[in-house]
């Protein structure tokens, strides 16, 4: 979806595993590419099982598993769950950036769904479902907030991603936990 954005960048219709737009989709942690069923430190896949046992992307060692770093921060495409379900890539934070200060964002209900509407300088629209967050097995605030991975790390905590996160009352770009279940939402550059 073309929504006149500075950066000509293109957006997905619809999450990553969904069948439409306001399907919620897989849940990912950051940087992993097939949805679980328990999303915690124990089963992230880039970790010795906690947040300070950091096997990929760290640039401190001492979040690093034995001192590691690699200084990594942006996602590989082999680490990335649009890349390797749909196509595409996923957005970075100052992309994310760019959607929520380049549109006009409505909460409302899509076909019964309840998200975020996105629309364009050049009146295109993007829908967004608030599909919650995941943690260990349960689904947090769905039918309430949205959150939504981008493919930056944070700058102050290696452990912590930066995502998108809507609800009824604004949006923005905050950090969490690497492990958590978040939806992802591809991007493209329009070449």
């Amino acid at each position: 979806m073309d929504l006149g954005l500075p950066s000509g960048l293109l957006w997905a219709t619809r999450n990553v595993g969904a069948s439409s737009p306001e399907d919620y989709g897989d849940y990912f942690a950051w940087g992993e590419t097939q949805p679980k069923e328990v999303y915690d430190w124990s089963t992230y896949i880039y970790c010795n099982g906690a947040g300070d046992e950091l096997t990929k992307y760290c640039y401190s060692s001492y979040y690093g598993y034995n001192g590691f770093t690699d200084n990594l921060t942006i996602l590989q495409s082999g680490d990335d769950a649009a890349t390797a379900n749909y196509g595409g890539r996923t957005p970075t934070e100052e992309e994310w950036e760019e959607l929520l200060d380049n549109t006009t964002a409505t909460w409302t209900t899509q076909n019964g769904v309840i998200g975020r509407h996105f629309t364009g300088p050049n009146g295109n629209s993007l829908f967004l479902p608030a599909a919650g967050i995941r943690w260990d097995s349960t689904l947090d605030t769905a039918w309430g907030r949205g959150g939504y991975w981008s493919s930056s790390l944070s700058t102050d905590k290696p452990y912590d991603a930066w995502y998108s996160c809507f609800s009824w009352d604004g949006e923005g770009t905050i950090d969490g936990y690497r492990y958590l279940g978040q939806s992802v939402r591809a991007v493209r550059s329009a070449q």
